[in-house]
């Protein structure tokens, strides 16, 4: 895998299928939907980032998340109700290991669909992607402690426990330890 090909990939996302969903680039007019669920401080408590006050901010991030695209530089697909259309989410690579042909995949889901197997619906479909497109050969998640629900996922879509390492980031004004689980390619196409 090389940089140039994510850059390709990723200046103009593919559209990915699941059963339930579409996964498609992100669009300014999404901020409503966005909105909905960025501005809850339940989904945010296990996050980096602070609920979003208001419909500006969620809207400013879209415009800035085309710049990115554009330039190949941001690796989130929205996750969207196939039957509605409704943005309920994102999915997709937070970050390239390049040297270890390796990717870290993160994900944010609408409460409203929390616990009907979404999360792991999409996170399989993008790890998809990037075992068969990028030819990835490990894919890894992390959680903040606490955040069982986000495990749950990671273990459902055939990742294994790899540790915790302790207080190891500085978030919101406190230290968190941070677990990881992890895939390899083999075992992704075993199953």
């Amino acid at each position: 895998m090389d940089r140039e090909l994510v850059r390709q990939y990723f200046s103009s996302p593919p559209v990915l299928v699941t059963e339930r969903l579409l996964l498609r680039r992100m669009e300014k007019s999404d901020w409503k939907d966005m909105y909905e669920y960025a501005s809850d401080p339940e989904v945010t408590r296990y996050l980096l980032w602070d609920p979003h006050e208001d419909p500006h901010r969620t809207a400013r991030y879209l415009a800035y998340v085309q710049s990115r695209y554009r330039a190949g530089e941001f690796f989130d697909w929205a996750v969207t109700d196939r039957r509605s259309g409704k943005m309920i989410g994102t999915c997709g690579f937070t970050r390239f290991n390049f040297e270890a042909n390796s990717a870290e995949i993160g994900y944010v889901l609408n409460p409203r669909f929390w616990h009907i197997g979404i999360a792991p619906e999409a996170v399989r479909r993008v790890m998809r992607f990037g075992f068969e497109e990028l030819s990835l050969h490990r894919i890894e998640a992390r959680y903040m402690c606490g955040n069982e629900d986000s495990r749950r996922v990671m273990e459902k879509v055939g990742m294994k426990f790899e540790g915790i390492a302790r207080d190891s980031m500085f978030v919101k004004g406190k230290f968190v330890s941070v677990g990881t689980c992890a895939i390899l390619a083999d075992e992704f196409f075993a199953r």
